[in-house]
Protein backbone atom coordinates (compact mmCIF):
# COMPACT_ATOMS: atom_id res chain seq x y z
CA UNK A 1 0.00 0.00 0.00
CA UNK A 2 1.08 3.47 -0.41
CA UNK A 3 2.63 5.11 2.61
CA UNK A 4 1.31 8.57 2.68
CA UNK A 5 3.60 10.12 4.50
CA UNK A 6 5.49 9.80 1.89
CA UNK A 7 2.97 11.68 -0.78
CA UNK A 8 3.53 15.39 -1.73
CA UNK A 9 0.09 16.44 -1.55
CA UNK A 10 1.34 20.21 -2.69
CA UNK A 11 2.90 18.78 -5.58
CA UNK A 12 -0.88 16.83 -6.61
CA UNK A 13 -3.16 19.60 -5.22
CA UNK A 14 -1.19 23.05 -5.93
CA UNK A 15 -2.29 24.79 -2.66
CA UNK A 16 -1.00 24.35 1.07
CA UNK A 17 -4.85 24.76 2.33
CA UNK A 18 -6.28 21.75 -0.06
CA UNK A 19 -3.20 19.64 0.62
CA UNK A 20 -3.72 20.07 4.34
CA UNK A 21 -6.86 18.48 3.62
CA UNK A 22 -5.95 15.42 1.94
CA UNK A 23 -4.42 13.14 4.34
CA UNK A 24 -7.21 12.88 6.60
CA UNK A 25 -9.35 12.39 3.57
CA UNK A 26 -7.39 9.65 1.73
CA UNK A 27 -7.50 7.60 5.01
CA UNK A 28 -11.25 8.27 5.67
CA UNK A 29 -11.51 6.52 2.10
CA UNK A 30 -8.87 3.63 2.83
CA UNK A 31 -11.37 2.88 5.95
CA UNK A 32 -14.39 3.21 3.77
CA UNK A 33 -12.65 0.76 1.15
CA UNK A 34 -11.80 -1.99 4.61
CA UNK A 35 -15.37 -1.59 5.46
CA UNK A 36 -17.17 -2.13 2.65
CA UNK A 37 -14.53 -5.52 0.96
CA UNK A 38 -12.66 -6.24 4.36
CA UNK A 39 -8.97 -7.26 4.22
CA UNK A 40 -5.93 -5.79 4.88
CA UNK A 41 -4.66 -2.31 4.54
CA UNK A 42 -1.14 -3.36 2.96
CA UNK A 43 -2.44 -4.58 -0.64
CA UNK A 44 -4.57 -1.62 -1.34
CA UNK A 45 -3.48 0.72 -3.95
CA UNK A 46 -4.23 4.85 -4.43
CA UNK A 47 -5.32 6.03 -7.84
CA UNK A 48 -6.28 9.34 -8.63
CA UNK A 49 -7.96 11.23 -11.93
CA UNK A 50 -8.46 15.21 -11.45
CA UNK A 51 -11.37 17.76 -12.94
CA UNK A 52 -11.02 19.62 -16.01
CA UNK A 53 -11.92 23.36 -17.17
CA UNK A 54 -12.82 24.14 -20.62
CA UNK A 55 -10.74 26.92 -21.35
CA UNK A 56 -11.20 27.77 -25.10
CA UNK A 57 -12.98 25.79 -27.64
CA UNK A 58 -16.65 25.50 -26.48
CA UNK A 59 -18.57 23.35 -27.80
CA UNK A 60 -15.90 22.94 -30.72
CA UNK A 61 -14.44 18.93 -29.82
CA UNK A 62 -17.46 17.71 -31.12
CA UNK A 63 -16.82 19.11 -34.54
CA UNK A 64 -13.39 18.24 -34.79
CA UNK A 65 -12.09 21.57 -33.80
CA UNK A 66 -9.58 22.46 -31.27
CA UNK A 67 -9.71 23.32 -27.82
CA UNK A 68 -7.66 24.48 -24.40
CA UNK A 69 -8.35 22.78 -21.37
CA UNK A 70 -7.07 21.83 -18.44
CA UNK A 71 -7.03 19.55 -15.50
CA UNK A 72 -7.61 20.99 -12.02
CA UNK A 73 -6.79 20.12 -8.20
CA UNK A 74 -9.68 18.47 -7.82
CA UNK A 75 -9.98 15.05 -8.36
CA UNK A 76 -11.57 11.44 -7.90
CA UNK A 77 -9.68 8.77 -5.65
CA UNK A 78 -9.88 5.35 -5.75
CA UNK A 79 -8.56 2.78 -3.17
CA UNK A 80 -8.43 -0.10 -4.74
CA UNK A 81 -7.17 -4.06 -4.27
CA UNK A 82 -6.77 -7.17 -7.27
CA UNK A 83 -9.19 -9.58 -6.56
CA UNK A 84 -9.75 -13.60 -7.92
CA UNK A 85 -12.90 -14.30 -9.34
CA UNK A 86 -14.83 -12.78 -12.39
CA UNK A 87 -16.06 -9.69 -10.88
CA UNK A 88 -15.12 -6.20 -10.62
CA UNK A 89 -17.02 -4.12 -7.92
CA UNK A 90 -17.36 -0.69 -7.15
CA UNK A 91 -18.53 1.27 -4.87
CA UNK A 92 -18.71 5.10 -5.27
CA UNK A 93 -19.57 7.40 -2.52
CA UNK A 94 -23.31 8.74 -3.00
CA UNK A 95 -24.41 5.81 -5.48
CA UNK A 96 -25.87 1.93 -5.58
CA UNK A 97 -23.01 -0.04 -5.29
CA UNK A 98 -21.46 -1.92 -8.94
CA UNK A 99 -21.02 -5.24 -10.08
CA UNK A 100 -20.18 -6.23 -13.33
CA UNK A 101 -18.63 -9.58 -14.60
CA UNK A 102 -15.63 -9.40 -16.75
CA UNK A 103 -17.01 -11.94 -18.66
CA UNK A 104 -20.29 -9.82 -19.62
CA UNK A 105 -19.40 -6.09 -21.79
CA UNK A 106 -22.22 -5.87 -23.67
CA UNK A 107 -24.61 -2.82 -23.74
CA UNK A 108 -27.29 -2.75 -20.95
CA UNK A 109 -30.43 -0.43 -21.92
CA UNK A 110 -31.16 -0.84 -18.04
CA UNK A 111 -27.67 0.56 -17.19
CA UNK A 112 -28.38 3.69 -18.99
CA UNK A 113 -27.28 6.79 -17.09
CA UNK A 114 -25.66 4.68 -13.83
CA UNK A 115 -22.49 4.51 -12.98
CA UNK A 116 -22.22 0.84 -13.56
CA UNK A 117 -22.88 1.81 -17.44
CA UNK A 118 -19.29 4.01 -16.89
CA UNK A 119 -17.69 1.08 -15.46
CA UNK A 120 -18.80 -1.79 -17.97
CA UNK A 121 -18.05 0.78 -20.38
CA UNK A 122 -14.44 2.14 -20.22
CA UNK A 123 -13.57 -1.88 -19.34
CA UNK A 124 -15.27 -3.01 -22.64
CA UNK A 125 -13.60 -0.12 -24.52
CA UNK A 126 -10.05 -1.41 -23.21
CA UNK A 127 -10.51 -4.74 -23.76
CA UNK A 128 -12.07 -4.33 -27.32
CA UNK A 129 -8.46 -2.77 -27.91
CA UNK A 130 -6.78 -5.67 -26.44
CA UNK A 131 -5.87 -4.65 -22.91
CA UNK A 132 -5.46 -7.12 -20.09
CA UNK A 133 -9.09 -6.30 -18.01
CA UNK A 134 -9.63 -8.25 -14.07
CA UNK A 135 -11.43 -8.41 -11.67
CA UNK A 136 -11.19 -5.90 -9.11
CA UNK A 137 -12.71 -4.35 -5.83
CA UNK A 138 -13.09 -0.23 -5.52
CA UNK A 139 -14.26 2.31 -3.27
CA UNK A 140 -14.29 5.91 -5.10
CA UNK A 141 -14.55 9.26 -3.56
CA UNK A 142 -14.57 12.42 -5.37
CA UNK A 143 -14.51 16.14 -4.70
CA UNK A 144 -15.45 16.86 -8.31
CA UNK A 145 -19.12 17.69 -7.68
CA UNK A 146 -21.77 16.63 -10.34
CA UNK A 147 -23.59 19.83 -11.62
CA UNK A 148 -19.96 22.11 -10.60
CA UNK A 149 -18.53 22.30 -14.01
CA UNK A 150 -15.70 20.50 -13.93
CA UNK A 151 -16.94 16.96 -15.64
CA UNK A 152 -17.22 14.53 -12.78
CA UNK A 153 -18.10 11.63 -15.10
CA UNK A 154 -15.10 12.34 -17.19
CA UNK A 155 -12.73 12.39 -13.87
CA UNK A 156 -14.63 8.55 -13.17
CA UNK A 157 -14.13 7.16 -16.39
CA UNK A 158 -10.52 8.21 -16.60
CA UNK A 159 -10.12 6.99 -12.75
CA UNK A 160 -11.41 3.86 -13.94
CA UNK A 161 -9.31 3.48 -16.67
CA UNK A 162 -6.25 4.41 -14.91
CA UNK A 163 -7.10 1.64 -12.28
CA UNK A 164 -7.06 -1.14 -15.25
CA UNK A 165 -4.05 0.08 -16.11
CA UNK A 166 -2.24 0.75 -13.27
CA UNK A 167 -3.67 -3.38 -11.77
CA UNK A 168 -3.71 -5.13 -15.00
CA UNK A 169 -1.70 -3.33 -18.05
CA UNK A 170 1.59 -2.60 -16.46
CA UNK A 171 0.36 1.59 -16.10
CA UNK A 172 1.00 1.08 -19.90
CA UNK A 173 -2.14 2.35 -21.38
CA UNK A 174 -1.46 5.85 -22.72
CA UNK A 175 -3.51 8.98 -21.54
CA UNK A 176 -5.43 9.06 -24.62
CA UNK A 177 -6.56 5.93 -25.06
CA UNK A 178 -8.31 5.86 -21.85
CA UNK A 179 -9.47 9.29 -22.24
CA UNK A 180 -11.01 7.58 -25.96
CA UNK A 181 -12.49 4.64 -23.35
CA UNK A 182 -14.16 6.79 -21.35
CA UNK A 183 -15.76 8.94 -24.23
CA UNK A 184 -16.98 5.75 -25.52
CA UNK A 185 -18.77 4.72 -22.28
CA UNK A 186 -20.24 7.80 -21.93
CA UNK A 187 -21.79 8.09 -25.90
CA UNK A 188 -22.21 4.30 -25.83
CA UNK A 189 -23.35 3.00 -22.46
CA UNK A 190 -24.31 5.96 -20.42
CA UNK A 191 -25.79 7.92 -23.32
CA UNK A 192 -24.60 10.98 -23.57
CA UNK A 193 -23.32 12.28 -26.86
CA UNK A 194 -20.35 13.93 -25.39
CA UNK A 195 -17.18 15.14 -27.29
CA UNK A 196 -14.04 13.74 -25.93
CA UNK A 197 -12.47 17.03 -24.42
CA UNK A 198 -13.47 16.29 -20.67
CA UNK A 199 -12.05 12.91 -20.77
CA UNK A 200 -8.10 14.10 -22.41
CA UNK A 201 -8.51 16.85 -20.29
CA UNK A 202 -8.66 14.57 -17.06
CA UNK A 203 -6.42 11.95 -18.51
CA UNK A 204 -3.84 13.80 -20.12
CA UNK A 205 -3.53 16.90 -17.49
CA UNK A 206 -1.86 20.03 -17.02
CA UNK A 207 -2.84 22.79 -19.27
CA UNK A 208 -3.40 21.38 -22.94
CA UNK A 209 -4.04 22.31 -26.57
CA UNK A 210 -6.01 19.65 -28.54
CA UNK A 211 -6.91 19.51 -32.03
CA UNK A 212 -9.16 16.52 -32.81
CA UNK A 213 -9.46 16.87 -36.96
CA UNK A 214 -8.55 13.04 -36.20
CA UNK A 215 -10.50 12.16 -33.34
CA UNK A 216 -8.97 8.65 -33.59
CA UNK A 217 -5.36 10.33 -33.31
CA UNK A 218 -5.73 13.77 -31.92
CA UNK A 219 -3.01 16.07 -31.45
CA UNK A 220 -1.85 16.92 -28.09
CA UNK A 221 -0.12 19.72 -26.66
CA UNK A 222 0.89 20.64 -23.25
CA UNK A 223 1.51 24.54 -23.15
CA UNK A 224 4.37 25.61 -20.43
CA UNK A 225 2.26 28.57 -18.65
CA UNK A 226 1.99 29.18 -14.70
CA UNK A 227 -0.99 30.69 -14.41
CA UNK A 228 -0.90 31.78 -10.75
CA UNK A 229 2.77 33.04 -11.21
CA UNK A 230 1.12 35.58 -13.86
CA UNK A 231 -1.18 36.95 -11.17
CA UNK A 232 -4.25 35.64 -12.14
CA UNK A 233 -6.69 32.49 -10.50
CA UNK A 234 -9.34 31.06 -12.35
CA UNK A 235 -12.46 30.89 -10.47
CA UNK A 236 -15.65 28.86 -11.32
CA UNK A 237 -19.21 29.36 -10.04
CA UNK A 238 -21.59 26.76 -9.86
CA UNK A 239 -25.32 28.66 -10.67
CA UNK A 240 -26.95 26.09 -9.00
CA UNK A 241 -29.29 25.63 -12.02
CA UNK A 242 -30.36 22.28 -12.61
CA UNK A 243 -29.51 19.78 -15.55
CA UNK A 244 -32.54 18.35 -15.26
CA UNK A 245 -34.28 17.60 -19.01
CA UNK A 246 -31.43 19.28 -20.09
CA UNK A 247 -30.16 16.52 -22.04
CA UNK A 248 -32.08 17.44 -25.62
CA UNK A 249 -30.65 21.21 -25.24
CA UNK A 250 -26.69 19.81 -25.11
CA UNK A 251 -27.59 17.11 -27.91
CA UNK A 252 -29.43 19.84 -30.47
CA UNK A 253 -26.11 21.79 -30.26
CA UNK A 254 -23.79 19.10 -32.06
CA UNK A 255 -26.90 17.62 -34.33
CA UNK A 256 -27.69 21.47 -35.25
CA UNK A 257 -23.91 21.78 -36.12
CA UNK A 258 -23.39 18.71 -38.25
CA UNK A 259 -26.94 19.86 -40.30
CA UNK A 260 -24.97 22.91 -41.09
CA UNK A 261 -21.94 20.92 -41.94
CA UNK A 262 -23.85 17.98 -44.04
CA UNK A 263 -25.57 20.86 -46.08
CA UNK A 264 -22.15 22.35 -47.22
CA UNK A 265 -21.08 18.53 -47.98
CA UNK A 266 -19.12 17.90 -45.47
CA UNK A 267 -19.54 15.41 -42.41
CA UNK A 268 -18.50 17.85 -39.72
CA UNK A 269 -18.06 21.85 -39.58
CA UNK A 270 -13.52 21.85 -39.27
CA UNK A 271 -13.13 22.72 -42.91
CA UNK A 272 -16.31 24.97 -42.77
CA UNK A 273 -15.47 28.68 -43.93
CA UNK A 274 -17.50 31.53 -43.13
CA UNK A 275 -17.65 31.99 -46.87
CA UNK A 276 -19.31 28.84 -47.45
CA UNK A 277 -21.62 29.89 -45.05
CA UNK A 278 -22.17 32.92 -46.44
CA UNK A 279 -22.11 31.66 -49.93
CA UNK A 280 -24.67 29.50 -48.90
CA UNK A 281 -26.79 31.53 -46.26
CA UNK A 282 -30.14 31.14 -47.93
CA UNK A 283 -30.41 27.14 -48.41
CA UNK A 284 -28.89 27.19 -44.83
CA UNK A 285 -31.24 29.42 -43.15
CA UNK A 286 -33.96 27.61 -44.89
CA UNK A 287 -33.40 23.94 -44.60
CA UNK A 288 -31.22 24.31 -41.00
CA UNK A 289 -32.80 27.24 -39.31
CA UNK A 290 -31.04 30.41 -37.90
CA UNK A 291 -29.86 29.02 -34.56
CA UNK A 292 -27.84 26.43 -36.73
CA UNK A 293 -26.39 28.73 -38.60
CA UNK A 294 -25.19 30.93 -35.90
CA UNK A 295 -23.65 28.11 -34.31
CA UNK A 296 -21.55 27.21 -37.20
CA UNK A 297 -20.90 30.84 -37.07
CA UNK A 298 -19.95 30.78 -33.41
CA UNK A 299 -18.11 26.97 -34.29
CA UNK A 300 -15.42 28.67 -37.32
CA UNK A 301 -14.68 31.08 -34.77
CA UNK A 302 -14.03 29.50 -31.14
CA UNK A 303 -12.45 26.80 -33.46
CA UNK A 304 -9.81 29.33 -34.21
CA UNK A 305 -9.93 31.20 -30.42
CA UNK A 306 -8.47 27.88 -29.09
CA UNK A 307 -5.47 27.26 -30.87
CA UNK A 308 -4.90 31.57 -30.44
CA UNK A 309 -5.45 31.13 -26.27
CA UNK A 310 -3.47 28.42 -26.42
CA UNK A 311 -0.25 30.12 -28.45
CA UNK A 312 -0.77 33.33 -26.49
CA UNK A 313 -0.46 31.59 -23.26
CA UNK A 314 2.98 29.93 -24.38
CA UNK A 315 4.44 32.95 -25.41
CA UNK A 316 3.42 34.84 -21.92
CA UNK A 317 0.95 37.35 -23.19
CA UNK A 318 -1.73 37.06 -20.76
CA UNK A 319 -3.08 40.15 -21.93
CA UNK A 320 -3.97 39.25 -25.37
CA UNK A 321 -5.04 36.11 -23.92
CA UNK A 322 -7.84 38.05 -21.45
CA UNK A 323 -8.88 39.35 -24.78
CA UNK A 324 -9.42 36.09 -25.99
CA UNK A 325 -11.04 34.71 -23.38
CA UNK A 326 -13.66 37.88 -23.54
CA UNK A 327 -14.14 37.04 -27.07
CA UNK A 328 -15.25 33.52 -26.76
CA UNK A 329 -17.85 34.58 -23.76
CA UNK A 330 -19.59 36.73 -25.72
CA UNK A 331 -19.44 33.98 -29.17
CA UNK A 332 -21.08 31.57 -27.11
CA UNK A 333 -24.47 33.86 -25.22
CA UNK A 334 -25.03 35.46 -28.70
CA UNK A 335 -24.41 32.51 -31.73
CA UNK A 336 -23.54 29.12 -30.06
CA UNK A 337 -26.84 30.37 -27.28
CA UNK A 338 -26.03 27.88 -24.72
CA UNK A 339 -25.90 30.14 -21.70
CA UNK A 340 -29.84 29.61 -20.86
CA UNK A 341 -32.48 27.10 -21.75
CA UNK A 342 -35.24 28.38 -24.54
CA UNK A 343 -37.82 25.45 -22.40
CA UNK A 344 -37.52 28.30 -18.97
CA UNK A 345 -36.42 31.55 -19.90
CA UNK A 346 -37.36 33.00 -16.69
CA UNK A 347 -34.12 30.71 -14.88
CA UNK A 348 -31.05 32.56 -16.04
CA UNK A 349 -28.49 31.53 -13.47
CA UNK A 350 -25.56 32.03 -15.92
CA UNK A 351 -26.85 35.03 -17.83
CA UNK A 352 -26.94 36.69 -14.07
CA UNK A 353 -23.63 35.63 -13.24
CA UNK A 354 -22.34 37.12 -16.29
CA UNK A 355 -23.91 40.40 -15.68
CA UNK A 356 -22.41 40.55 -12.45
CA UNK A 357 -19.24 39.11 -13.73
CA UNK A 358 -19.13 42.24 -15.94
CA UNK A 359 -19.86 44.83 -13.30
CA UNK A 360 -16.97 43.96 -11.29
CA UNK A 361 -14.53 42.77 -12.79
CA UNK A 362 -11.22 45.04 -14.95
CA UNK A 363 -11.02 45.48 -18.54
CA UNK A 364 -7.67 43.11 -17.78
CA UNK A 365 -10.36 40.30 -16.33
CA UNK A 366 -12.85 37.64 -18.18
CA UNK A 367 -15.95 35.84 -17.58
CA UNK A 368 -17.75 33.22 -19.65
CA UNK A 369 -20.15 30.17 -19.84
CA UNK A 370 -17.90 27.64 -18.70
CA UNK A 371 -18.66 23.85 -20.65
CA UNK A 372 -21.69 22.27 -21.86
CA UNK A 373 -23.83 25.45 -20.38
CA UNK A 374 -27.62 25.94 -20.33
CA UNK A 375 -27.59 25.82 -16.24
CA UNK A 376 -24.45 25.32 -15.26
CA UNK A 377 -21.06 27.06 -13.90
CA UNK A 378 -19.25 30.55 -15.62
CA UNK A 379 -15.47 30.72 -15.47
CA UNK A 380 -13.28 33.49 -15.00
CA UNK A 381 -9.85 34.88 -14.99
CA UNK A 382 -9.52 37.07 -11.91
CA UNK A 383 -6.29 39.19 -10.69
CA UNK A 384 -5.24 37.47 -7.29
CA UNK A 385 -5.71 40.60 -5.67
CA UNK A 386 -9.21 41.25 -6.72
CA UNK A 387 -10.21 37.25 -6.07
CA UNK A 388 -11.31 37.36 -2.58
CA UNK A 389 -13.98 40.23 -3.46
CA UNK A 390 -15.35 38.44 -7.04
CA UNK A 391 -15.47 35.19 -4.57
CA UNK A 392 -17.94 37.55 -2.15
CA UNK A 393 -19.80 38.73 -4.84
CA UNK A 394 -20.38 35.37 -6.77
CA UNK A 395 -21.47 33.75 -3.18
CA UNK A 396 -23.66 36.36 -2.15
CA UNK A 397 -25.83 36.08 -5.01
CA UNK A 398 -25.42 32.49 -5.52
CA UNK A 399 -24.53 30.67 -1.57
CA UNK A 400 -21.90 30.41 0.24
CA UNK A 401 -19.44 28.27 -1.23
CA UNK A 402 -20.86 28.73 -4.66
CA UNK A 403 -17.64 30.50 -6.04
CA UNK A 404 -14.13 28.62 -5.89
CA UNK A 405 -10.58 29.69 -6.30
CA UNK A 406 -9.14 27.04 -7.94
CA UNK A 407 -5.51 25.84 -9.43
CA UNK A 408 -4.11 24.35 -12.51
CA UNK A 409 -2.87 20.87 -11.95
CA UNK A 410 0.12 19.21 -13.49
CA UNK A 411 -0.72 15.69 -13.52
CA UNK A 412 -3.75 13.70 -15.11
CA UNK A 413 -4.80 10.27 -14.35
CA UNK A 414 -2.26 8.94 -12.17
CA UNK A 415 -1.34 5.97 -9.20
CA UNK A 416 -0.31 7.85 -5.93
Amino acid sequence: MTDLSSVDFKDIYCSDEIAALQPERYSKAVSSFLGSFGGIKEDIRIFSAPGRTEIGGNHTDHQRGEVLAASVNKDAIAIVRRTAGDEIRVNAEGFDPVMIRTDDFGVKPEEKNTTASLVRGVAAALSGRGYNIGPFDAYITSDVLIGAGLSSSAAFETLIGTVISGLFNESKIDPVTIAMAGQEAENKYFGKPCGLMDQMASSVGNLVYIDFRDPADPVVRKVDFDLEKSGYVLCITDTKGSHADLTHEYAAIPQEMTKVAQLLGQDKLRDVTPDMILDNIGKLREEAGDRAVLRAVHFVEETKRAREEADALARGEVKSFIKLVKASGNSSFKYLQNVYSNSDVTVQNMSLALAFSDSFLGEDEAARVHGGGFAGTVQAFVRKDNAPGYKELMDKIFGKGACEILSIRKYGGMEM
